[in-house]
């Protein structure tokens, strides 16, 4: 009785502290009425959270006996692709070009999941990549007049070359000192874009990039953007988990856990790092070349910092090493920042709220990956 009465006056001081320290930094923007409801609900959530009731306990024993009926994975994975398929004949062509970004951020979630998810690697400036995809297709376009189904790969693998070659010298280092060299990298790509006149434009950019079209068909209204993102995000999944799920996988989550416990296993540390880099850098470049052809046009102040940050909280608050994460990331700070528009500035407040109370509460992201031990595989 007296441990109980303990863990609910430290969930009450605990909650208190935070309530009061979100409030001191939203006063400015909501007033002194709002912000005291804002404590309140915060300080009231918090002790609920550590409460032991007894309903809530006897509901959540009810939830877990549970058992959710097994359906077929073929007829599940029928039944959800229907669903994305006509999905977006429900919305506006406003909110069906924002699920044309969001797919474009998956994609590049799926890239950096790998890098950082998997093997462990810190990379700040990954949207260099993405800028490299994305200006190779528009070169190719405009000065050679090269179909979107050559240009793509294309970009895919000059972004893959320039993966190899930041990786090279850069993975001697570790943890920070690599953040920094790879955030050194994506600094350099947006002021050599902003620089070459001659070849990038400057600080214009790129205009009059060229639509894909296949057979005949072009792609101009965002329903069609949006099925092409599909066929590319169903694709990256795909080779996602093949890859999370082989020995390519495991030995990039076990340099993770202890790269010298994995390189005495005979893990070849420098050529698996490289493999995760390439690969991930190779999912960018890809993303870039959609992302250029969908706005036709590309300049420096479309690759910058924040960019890269933004692509990183999205695993980070999703779930690193996971697929469901990278989608779910995406989609919440894609999607649904559009239905707090209305609140100006104050959405990247409360997205910073939101990822601080997820480091508090779930480190770990949304869905993080459970790797499945191989006595039960």
């Amino acid at each position: 009785m007296l441990k109980q009465n303990s863990n609910l006056a430290s969930a009450r001081l605990g909650g208190l502290v935070w309530a009061i320290w979100i409030g001191v930094i939203v006063v400015p923007f909501l007033g002194l009425v709002k912000t005291g409801y804002l404590v309140l609900a915060i300080f009231v959530l918090s002790v609920l959270r550590f409460a032991k009731f007894t309903f809530i306990k006897s509901t959540i024993v009810k939830i877990r006996r549970f058992k959710i009926p097994k359906i077929n994975p073929i007829i599940l994975s029928i039944i959800g692709i229907l669903l994305l398929l006509i999905v977006p004949m429900f919305f506006n062509k406003y909110f069906q070009d924002v699920l044309v970004v969001c797919g474009i951020y998956i994609l590049l979630s799926l890239g950096i999941n790998i890098v950082v998810g998997l093997a462990g690697l810190l990379v700040l400036g990954y949207i260099a990549f993405y800028a490299i995809g994305a200006y190779t297709y528009a070169l190719l376009s405009i000065h050679f007049h090269i179909p979107f189904c050559l240009c793509f790969p294309i970009s895919g693998a000059l972004a893959t070359i320039f993966g190899i070659l930041v990786g090279l010298p850069a993975l001697r280092l570790r943890g920070d000192y690599l953040a920094i060299v790879t955030l050194g990298f994506g600094e350099i790509t947006r002021i050599v874009l902003n620089n070459w006149d001659e070849l990038t434009c400057g600080p214009n950019g790129i205009l009059g990039i060229a639509r894909p079209s296949f057979f005949g068909f072009k792609f101009t209204a965002p329903i069609h953007y949006y099925y092409l993102v599909l066929c590319f995000l169903v694709l990256g999944i795909f080779i996602f988990n093949r890859l999370n799920n082989s020995r390519i996988g495991r030995a990039w989550v076990a340099i993770k856990e202890d790269e010298l416990a994995a390189s005495t296993m005979g893990i070849n540390i420098v050529k698996l790092k490289l493999l995760a880099f390439a690969i991930s850098a190779a999912f960018a470049g890809v993303g870039g070349a959609v992302f250029a052809s969908k706005m036709t046009h590309v300049s420096p102040e479309s690759f910058t910092f924040l960019e890269s940050a933004l692509v990183l909280c999205m695993i980070v608050l999703g779930g690193m090493g996971s697929v469901r994460g990278a989608i779910i990331g995406a989609a919440c700070l894609i999607i649904v920042p559009e239905f707090f528009r209305e609140f100006g500035n104050l959405r990247m407040l409360l997205f910073g709220v939101a990822m601080i109370l997820m480091m508090r509460f779930k480190p770990d992201g949304l869905l993080p990956y459970k790797r499945k031990r191989l006595g039960s595989e």
